[in-house]
């Protein structure tokens, strides 16, 4: 069993009981199985149905709270949490709700106390909360006194540390500030990229900006988004940059919650780390990491819509617009809004032409709806620039390569795939294209093994590239070395049709005429209409089971079966 570190126990995972299934009505039965889809705008209409019924139930109060914290309704959540605790029940999701909605409102004192040693909240996230409250109540000394209580929890301390270095630069005492970031070097809180960049602004307030520099040099190197590009310009200026990342006690509380939830996305499930995120989101409206967070957490639960409407809240003056219009698009996309996800990347491409990775992202949708021949202009752009900045990726390289590839230019692909081996040698992915390309164009095969083998060797549990290495011995007639292979590659890719058609010829070549009849019948049972029919080809497969693979091919004016020799 994993040991979770110290600060995680300290949080106070746990969000109540279930609710007994045996007094469940439909609403109870709809609204949980909503929320276990993590369909939190379902989840919360059929909780509020069910209240209705039996407004007091703690469960379904609970449930209500929690299904708001995760659309971030906190307002309407610590609605709940009140009607919870008023009816004489106590819970984590009340105390987080309850602690949100005091913190957007300013309410520091009730905020400290609700927090002071609250079990249910766990020792690091009351601890953090009673310091900003303290603070927020203009009480400096009993702030920083509520730090370095924390600070002596064991494994606290970074967190603890970190908060104090922020809460001390937000009251202007950036020499205090800078004296806590260097004694605590290495401090993994004060490594993310808001403890980067509060440092550079606490250095640039004390006219230090050549330390700045260099500090965001080495943090960030050459290849800057367009946020850190110009906080650097305005460094090499000579400007005083301002201390922004924290302006008020409410945006330590919202602090404290990113802070959780950054740390959260490595120890556990998206749905809890949402919370935390949400709830910083709610505190601080402006704070926009917290609601890409929230925004990316929401895509990966596959919440297309609710990802969507996250990621439009970033404004289009944020150093952070592009990150948001390019998760706005891969979220349109896996939503089924397939031209919405295109236009939002064609219009990025005018607004943030300078950025590779636009380009990329817009050549990646292209190249998924096999629009091949409108993604080479993309992923032509992006290489130009990864290119002009002294900073190619093979992986771009190897994207062309496939577009290429599939529209027949196959002396440009194969420029792309070698380049790409250039910048990465021995990357299987690439190995394993160009070699299986080779060995279906019938050339260079014996080149084509050499770079199946080594792919196999960097991946060996991949099916498509143990598939490969199959493929490639069968077209070179070495089909009893053929079968180990193949069928190692069905058992790793059980559904996949383009396998189970391969390892069916493979048993049709060394005479085991049953099995390939078995193999091929199974890859048509597989095919779907996610299916490549470009790579697996239903009416061929159908016409190997009426007459044999040899008479298919002796149609087909191939080449026949033909054992290789002991020579090769």
């Amino acid at each position: 069993m994993t040991r979770l570190p110290a600060w995680v126990l300290a949080i106070g995972l746990g969000l109540g009981t279930a609710v007994n299934a045996d007094t469940l009505s439909g609403a109870y039965l709809a609204a949980n199985q909503a929320a276990a889809e993590a369909d939190f705008t379902a989840a919360a209409r059929y909780y509020a149905e069910a209240l209705r019924s039996d407004p007091t139930n703690p469960q379904l109060l609970e449930q209500a709270a929690l299904a708001q914290l995760s659309l971030g309704n906190i307002g309407l959540a610590s609605e709940f949490a009140t009607q919870l605790e008023d009816a004489g029940h106590n819970s984590q999701v009340a105390d987080l709700s309850i602690t949100g909605a005091l913190a957007r409102a300013e309410e520091f004192a009730a905020l400290a106390e609700r927090a002071d040693g609250n079990q249910a909240l766990g020792p690091l996230t009351s601890g953090l909360l009673v310091a900003w409250a303290r603070l927020g109540e203009g009480n400096v000394d009993a702030a920083n006194e509520a730090f370095d209580a924390l600070a002596a929890q064991d494994g606290l301390k970074g967190f603890a540390l970190y908060h104090k270095a922020l809460a001390t630069a937000s009251v202007g005492n950036f020499g205090g500030a800078q004296e806590i970031f260097e004694a605590t070097e290495g401090n993994p809180a004060m490594m993310t990229r808001r403890g980067v960049l509060s440092r550079i602004e606490v250095l640039s307030q004390l006219d230090r900006n050549e330390d700045a520099l260099n500090f965001l040099d080495a943090a960030f190197g050459a290849n800057l988004d367009p946020g850190l590009a110009a906080l650097r310009d305005s460094l090499v200026a000579g400007d005083r940059v301002p201390f922004d990342i924290i302006t008020s006690a409410r945006d330590g509380v919202a602090e404290v919650y990113f802070s959780i939830a950054t740390a959260l996305q490595n120890e556990a499930e998206d749905e809890y780390t949402l919370i935390y995120a949400t709830i910083a989101d709610y505190i601080r409206p402006d704070h926009v990491e917290a609601t890409l967070m929230t925004a990316n957490l929401l895509d990966k639960l596959e919440r297309y819509d609710l990802a969507i409407e996250a990621y439009d809240r970033v404004p289009r003056d944020s150093f952070a617009f592009h990150i948001a219009e390019l998760g706005r698009a891969e979220a349109l996309y896996a939503a089924g809004r397939v031209e919405a996800s295109i236009e939002t990347l064609r219009q990025l491409a005018e607004t943030h032409g300078q950025l590779s990775q636009v380009h990329s992202t817009l050549g990646d949708i292209l190249r998924r709806e096999k629009r091949f021949e409108d993604a080479i202009a993309p992923y032509d752009r992006a290489i130009a620039l990864d290119e002009a900045a002294g900073e190619p990726r093979w992986f771009a390289f190897y994207t062309r390569g496939i577009v290429q590839e599939r529209v027949g230019n196959w002396e440009a692909a194969e420029a792309d795939f070698r380049r790409a081996l250039d910048l990465n040698p021995d990357q299987p992915q690439v190995l394993n294209y160009l070699g299986y390309s080779l060995v279906e164009k019938q050339i260079k095969l014996d080149e084509a093994l050499g770079m199946i083998e080594t792919a196999v060797e960097k991946q060996p549990n991949s099916g498509y590239i143990v598939d490969s290495l199959g493929w490639v011995l069968y077209r070179l007639g070495r089909y009893d070395e053929a079968v180990g292979h193949m069928e190692r590659a069905v058992e790793l890719e059980a559904v996949d049709p383009i396998v189970n058609d391969h390892l069916g010829d493979v048993y049709w070549a060394v005479g085991r005429k049953l099995e390939a009849e078995f193999q091929w019948r199974r890859a048509l049972s597989f095919i779907t209409e996610d299916t490549n029919l470009e790579e697996v080809k239903p009416d061929r497969i159908r016409r190997k089971l009426e007459v044999g693979l040899d008479a298919v091919l002796e149609e087909e004016g191939a080449p026949p079966l033909q054992v290789a020799r002991d020579d090769g």
